[in-house]
Order: structure tokens, then sequence, then C-alpha cells
């Protein structure tokens, strides 16, 4: 039994070292950044960048009728941050700024735009938690937040 319990602790001292958790952090941005990201690929028309496609407008006119906001601002900028946000997530730039906007985008979606969905315990609240294990540990040393810190002597990452 005794080896047992000293093979789980010397795993455990390796699991919780800052190479695992900063690979970790990698993964979560990675999953975080995806599922916006592959929803910005589904607003904008192929070949483009920002150009909505030719659904987009109906859909913010007749599905997403509960945002606070007229279509043509929501519409520009969800493609923007669904662009831009997961850009810096994915390189861990302001991996801390980027978490926060996407846990907001998260909360509006659920509560203007499927308010009675009821899937806020499945897609909104695992985006929410790995936002806010970004926004509490940082990019990781697998980071550009890291590589900042080191120029300029701060603790971001």
């Amino acid at each position: 039994m005794n080896a047992i319990t000293s093979l789980y602790g010397r795993i455990v001292e390796i699991l919780k070292g800052s190479v695992f958790e900063s690979l970790a952090l990698l993964g979560i941005r990675i999953a975080l950044a995806g599922v916006f990201w592959r929803s910005y690929k589904t607003k904008v028309a192929e070949g483009t960048w920002f150009t909505p496609n030719d659904s987009l407008p109906t859909l913010f006119q007749y599905e997403y009728t509960g945002l606070p906001i007229p279509t043509e601002i929501a519409m520009p900028m969800t493609i923007y941050a669904e662009f831009f946000l997961p850009m810096l997530l994915f390189a861990g730039l302001f991996t801390r700024f980027g978490a926060a906007a996407l846990a907001v985008m998260a909360l509006v979606i659920q509560f203007f735009v499927y308010p009675t969905s009821g899937h806020f315990w499945g897609w909104a609240f695992g985006i929410i938690a790995m936002a806010a294990i970004l926004i509490s540990r940082g990019g990781g040393m697998f980071s550009l937040d890291r590589l900042g810190d080191r120029f300029y002597g701060g603790n971001a990452a």
C-alpha cells in the first residue's frame, strides 16, 4: 500500500507543477477559443473575414430579438468579437481580458438570445467555468502574456 501512495504522491507532484498547469491552461485557451471561432465561421461569408453571410441579418432580426442593442450594432460587434477574442486566447495575449469578454458574451447569449432554452448548465456554464479558470490563472507559461511579463516585470500570466 505504501508503494501505491508513494507513486500517487510522485504523480501528483509532477502534475501540480507549472509545466503541466501551463499545458492545461493552453488546452483551455484553445477549447474556449474554438467554441467562439466556430461560431464566427458560421456568421461570415465564405472567403471573407468580416462580411456577414446572407442569412445573418435575418437571424439577428428574427431569432436574436432579445438583444438590448440594435441589430446594426450587434451584428458587427459579434463578428469582430468572435474573430479577435479567440485569437487573443489562442496566442495567450491579454488572456484574462479575452476570457472575461467571452464569459460576458456567454451570459448575453444565455440571458438575451436564448433565455428559455434551459441550457445554462450545459453550454453557458462550461464556457463561464473555462473563462473563470483563465481569468484567475492567466495564460500560463506558453502564452504571449508570459513573454510580456519578462519585458515588463509584471505577473499577468
